[in-house]
């Protein structure tokens, strides 16, 4: 791709590209990213942006599916991206949210508004007052909610192919077999169920009912983290030495379920610890190969009867990177990710957040260290992984975080709990039967959105 504005003075080519790289072209694809490139070649040359003879300056024009618009700013701005493209709404991937707690209503549903492939068409609830006013508030037909025990009536919706389980994961072995039963794809909330075993019937049921089940590691669809990671495998500041990742915050109502050790597996490690455990992995394209870790929980507090509050892991990978890990439920909030070479830094701020990314790049720059701080385009990061998961509805493909992923996040999370445990290393590998493949657990790289 070419770059559609000239360097400043002070701005190095190698920045540009990566900036380019992570912003992905900032959506533009096809017929419309040809358009774009050719009239900000002109806007380059001419200082400014004329429209073409076919592209009207204020009309835009149709490209394929999509309407655009030639660059109207000058070389000292980022061109604008395209509208928004969304499919028609019958034309979208119905899903049914099952589960109506905080993430739902505070992110899952409203993301849909934000979605181009998806649309919520059902719910599935064990509050039926609170189900019917979720309806009415989305517009979903009354006759459209479902207690959990109904799943042979929403096998009879043909406007739900597929289903986003977001109930308590203890409860994700169960729900994720019944619908694939129900013929249902699934999108299934993190961690995707207390232990491999189960994980692995979850794997089986979605297998032999020949439907999609993709685990909701949203991390690895949101722009910040994907820039990181490009940049990461790039090799452009030379090989990965170090990684920090560590994902802490406060909790306080000791009857939650996540403290509640059948319904949540374990305390801050499957529920925020995971994050950085499986962004380490993303990032890296790398399996571990060996444990160790240390387990903290305060005496006397009943918030911890069951679960621990505090986790310190250190991952060792084949390439001799070396990741140190922690998690906490009696923390400030911080979720820090960072990356150390021989030749830069990367520190990717609120790296494991819903929202608030930012990005810091430290390298040198000739005989001075330069700071660089690129800016993204801000996205929802629930509708990219549901529109993601109905992409591949709807093109027959695997998803980028398929349940192989989860299946290996449950195998070293077990790992980590018997490292500490015993106080020793254990040892640990790729999933098995997946051979060298660096993405083995993941499904086809992710085009830019």
């Amino acid at each position: 791709m070419n770059d559609d504005t000239p360097d400043s003075p002070r701005d190095s080519p190698r920045l540009s590209r990566r900036i380019l790289l992570a912003a992905g072209g900032a959506g533009l694809t096809g017929a419309a990213l040809s358009l774009a490139g050719s009239l900000a070649g002109r806007a380059s040359a001419q200082g400014a942006a004329p429209p073409g003879p076919s592209v009207p300056a204020d009309t835009g024009a149709i490209q394929g599916e999509r309407v655009v618009f030639p660059n109207w700013r000058d070389s000292g701005d980022a061109p604008p991206p395209p509208p928004p493209a969304p499919m028609p709404p019958g034309e979208r991937v119905g899903f049914a949210v099952v589960g109506l707690g905080r993430l739902s209503l505070e992110e899952i549903l409203p993301a849909f508004g934000e979605a181009k492939m998806a649309r919520p068409v059902a719910l599935m609830s064990g509050s039926p007052d609170k189900a019917r006013l979720v309806a009415r508030q989305y517009g979903i037909p009354e006759e459209a909610v479902y207690a959990y025990d109904q799943w042979d009536r929403l096998k009879a919706n043909p406007a739900v192919r597929a289903v986003y389980i977001v109930t308590p994961n203890g409860l994700h072995r169960d729900h994720v077999l019944a619908a694939a039963a129900a013929g249902k794809h699934v999108l299934c909330e993190k961690p995707m169920a207390n232990s491999a075993a189960e994980a692995r019937a979850m794997i089986e049921a979605c297998a032999a009912a020949k439907v999609t089940l993709m685990i909701a590691y949203r991390c690895q669809y949101e722009p910040y983290n994907r820039a990181v990671t490009r940049i990461t495998r790039s090799g452009e500041f030379g090989r990965v030495k170090m990684v920090e990742a560590f994902n802490g915050q406060t909790t306080a109502l000791p009857e939650q379920w996540r403290l509640r050790k059948a319904l949540a597996g374990g305390g801050a490690l499957p529920d925020i610890g995971l994050y950085c455990l499986n962004g380490v992995r993303a990032l890296l394209g790398e399996e571990p190969i060996s444990v160790q870790a240390q387990i903290v929980t305060p005496e006397n507090d009943p918030r911890f009867k069951e679960v621990e509050e505090s986790v310190a892991f250190t991952l060792r990978f084949p390439s001799g990177v070396i990741a140190t890990c922690g998690t906490s439920y009696g923390v400030h909030e911080s979720r820090e990710l960072r990356v150390h070479t021989a030749n830069g830094g990367l520190a990717l701020h609120n790296a494991f957040a819903y929202r608030g990314q930012s990005l810091t790049i430290a390298h040198r720059e000739g005989p001075h260290v330069q700071r660089d701080e690129p800016v993204l385009p801000p996205k929802n990061q629930f509708a990219l992984e549901l529109d993601h998961m109905a992409a591949c509805i709807l093109q027959n493909r695997r998803p980028r975080t398929p349940g192989e992923e989860g299946l290996q996040d449950m195998i070293l999370m077990e790992a980590i709990y018997e490292a500490a445990r015993t106080g020793q290393a254990v040892a640990v590998g790729p999933l098995a039967g997946t051979g060298d493949d660096p993405d083995a657990t993941r499904g086809p790289a992710l085009e830019d959105p």
